[in-house]
């Protein structure tokens, strides 16, 4: 029994970690700087009244500018704002947008913004469909980062006395 358990808590915490470019201010900016320079991404504008972005943009897709702009990261289908992913951003956005979690290229992005790779069907919405993008990333890095987070997160749920409340969830019929 206690070996189930275990094994429960240890599902619970994966599901529970943040992608690390959400946590990670230096990885987050080296996938995003990565992504902007890139020649097949091409994420931007940097400047969301940037027109040249556009016309740019709306040349690789063979469409026009005021047609790319309908296309960008708010509507993505790599693009997370589900409530899980939410947890994880660091606070609101002006005005002009929000942030959420690009699947695709591992950091947060604008939801203004789009990039070449950019896909239909979006934004992903729903903490399930957050939980199948999740499973597909997952890669070395993440592994590394999870494992120094579930220490983190174990600590945290013993010091606020809330592991009654985890076994309880856990031992919840799905």
């Amino acid at each position: 029994m206690r070996i189930k358990i275990i094994k429960k808590v240890k599902e619970a915490i994966k599901d529970l970690v943040c992608p690390p470019a959400t946590q990670d201010l230096q990885l987050n900016t080296k996938n995003r700087d990565s992504a902007i320079q890139s020649e097949h991404i091409q994420y931007g504008p940097l400047n969301l009244g940037d027109e040249s972005y556009w016309v740019r943009v709306a040349e690789h897709w063979k469409t026009t500018p005021e047609v790319a702009k309908e296309s960008n990261c708010s509507n993505c289908a790599a693009f997370d704002i589900s409530p899980r992913m939410e947890e994880c951003m660091p606070g609101s956005l002006q005005e002009d947008g929000r942030l959420g979690y690009c699947w695709m290229h591992n950091f947060k992005c604008h939801s203004a913004r789009t990039c070449y790779t950019w896909a239909g069907s979006g934004p992903i919405s729903e903490d399930k469909v957050s939980a199948e993008w999740q499973q597909k990333n997952m890669n070395e890095e993440f592994d590394n980062y999870r494992r120094k987070k579930k220490v983190i997160v174990v600590q945290e749920l013993l010091k606020e006395n809330m592991m009654y409340g985890l076994l309880h969830m856990l031992l919840e019929p799905l």
